[in-house]
C-alpha cells in the first residue's frame, strides 16, 4: 500500500502547494482521493501513469476538491494512445452522479459518456467497498452535508485521511490506532473556523487517535506562519511530518 501526496494544500494558490489530491497503490487498484486544481499537472510532474488510474474518489464537492475530475476524464479520451476503454469508476457521497451531471451540463455529454465506460458509486457513511486488495470504509465528518473521511485497508495495514473537517471526537475514535492519519490542518488558532482544524485541534486529535503516524495537509498559507510542529507535538507525542507535494509513504505487511 502506497500513498503518494500530490496536492497538499488549499483553493489559496500556492507555488508549492496544489489542491487536495492523493494517489494509493493498492494491489492492482490505481485510486485517485480527491482531484482538485493541478491534479493532472501533478500526476505527470511525479511520472505517475495518470492513464492506470481505476478509481477516483470524492471527499465532498468542493471545487478545491473535484476541479480537475473532467480535464481527467477527457484526457483518457483524447490524450493518449490507444484511446481508453476501461471502466473508470468515481466513487463518493450521496449526490457524487447529481455532480457529474452538472458537470456535463456544463462541458458536455461526454463526461458521462466519454467512449469508455463511465461507473459512478454512491456511498453513505459507514459503508465498505471492496477494491480487491484492500476496502475503503467511510465516516461522515463536519464540513459540508455530505463530506466524508475515508479509511484505507489492506490486511493488516489502515491509512485514514480526514479529508476536510472540523473538529469531531467521533472522527478520532474511528481513526483509532491506524497506521497513518492523513489529517486536514487549515488555519491558524487566530483563524479557527468550525468547518476546518488548527493545529492545536489536530494535535488533540491524533492524541486521542494515537496513529503510528500523523501526517498533516490541506494547509493554507497563513498556519504556515505559525509553529505546526511545536503546537501539535505539545499535545500529540507520537511521530509526525507536515506533508508536501510529492511526500509518499508506503506499508508492507
Amino acid at each position: 500500500m502506497r500513498l503518494t501526496v500530490l496536492g497538499s494544500g488549499t483553493i489559496a494558490h500556492s507555488a508549492t502547494r496544489s489542491c487536495a489530491a492523493y494517489y494509493w497503490e493498492l494491489g492492482a487498484a490505481r485510486v485517485l482521493m480527491d482531484c482538485g486544481p493541478g491534479t493532472a499537472r501533478r500526476l505527470a510532474e511525479h511520472g505517475i501513469p495518470w492513464q492506470e488510474i481505476s478509481h477516483i474518489v470524492l471527499s465532498h464537492f468542493h471545487i478545491d476538491h473535484h476541479l480537475d475530475l473532467p480535464a481527467l476524464i477527457y484526457a483518457w479520451r483524447y490524450g493518449m494512445l490507444p484511446r481508453r476503454s476501461a471502466p473508470i469508476e468515481i466513487i463518493g457521497p450521496v449526490g457524487t452522479k447529481n455532480l457529474l451531471e452538472k458537470l456535463a451540463a456544463v462541458h458536455g455529454d461526454w463526461v458521462l459518456d466519454p467512449g469508455y465506460p463511465v461507473r459512478i458509486t454512491e456511498l453513505a457513511p459507514g459503508s465498505t467497498l471492496d477494491l480487491g486488495a484492500a476496502k475503503l470504509d467511510f465516516f461522515k465528518v463536519p464540513h459540508t452535508p455530505e463530506s466524508m473521511a475515508y479509511s484505507v485497508s489492506q490486511s493488516r495495514r489502515r491509512i485514514v485521511y480526514s479529508g476536510d473537517t472540523g473538529f469531531d471526537v467521533a472522527l478520532a475514535d474511528w481513526a483509532k490506532g491506524c497506521d497513518l492519519l492523513l489529517l486536514e490542518c487549515s488555519l491558524p488558532a487566530s483563524m479557527a473556523i468550525v468547518e476546518h482544524l488548527t493545529p492545536e485541534q489536530c494535535g488533540e486529535l491524533a492524541q486521542r487517535a494515537a496513529p503510528r503516524l500523523l501526517a498533516l495537509t490541506h494547509l493554507y498559507p497563513p498556519v504556515e506562519s505559525v509553529d505546526i510542529h511545536a503546537i501539535v507535538s505539545a499535545r500529540f507525542g507520537g511521530p509526525m511530518v507536515i506533508a508536501h507535494d510529492g511526500w509518499t509513504h508506503e506499508l508492507r505487511d
